[in-house]
């Protein structure tokens, strides 16, 4: 099975402080060692940099350098699908914006399990089960 990463779990995952960090490390440690494969979007990767360097969110946040370099280490990994929004993809973000009544806080969810549908990813690892719910179409795991 391949699991869609979103940036709340791959942040979580990455930062020690973060309060789900151990059980997000669990989650993906038991998922790839039973050979399950992972998919990543370029915005989770640009969202996840931009979130660990935040002063504001973390007492130690990560250097632009060292956010880079997760980051990119995530995107190289022999185990993730590196995926990306096609023409496909937008047309199930229109129809499910439509669909769903769903507001602008709600856009780039939207994109990503778009994104993850067209790829044929059924499972979304994320810390918030909520942004994906209301699309009635994936099997959200938390830490």
């Amino acid at each position: 099975m391949t699991h869609g990463i979103d940036t709340g779990f791959l942040v979580a995952a990455e930062v020690a402080d973060h309060p789900d960090h151990q059980a997000a490390r669990l989650k993906f440690e038991g998922f790839r060692n039973s050979g399950d494969r992972f998919a990543l979007v370029p915005q989770v990767l640009a969202e996840f940099v931009h979130v660990v360097t935040d002063p504001k969110r973390f007492t130690q946040p990560l250097t632009m350098e060292q956010a880079l370099e997760r980051a990119e280490i995530w995107w190289e990994s022999p185990e993730v699908d590196q995926l990306g929004s096609d023409a496909f993809s937008v047309r199930t973000f229109f129809a499910w914006m439509r669909q769903h009544r769903l507001g602008r806080k709600r856009i780039l969810d939207t994109l990503l399990a778009s994104t993850f549908r067209e790829a044929g990813v059924q499972s979304i690892l994320t810390t918030n089960a909520r942004d994906f719910a209301v699309l009635g179409r994936f099997d959200c795991v938390v830490p």
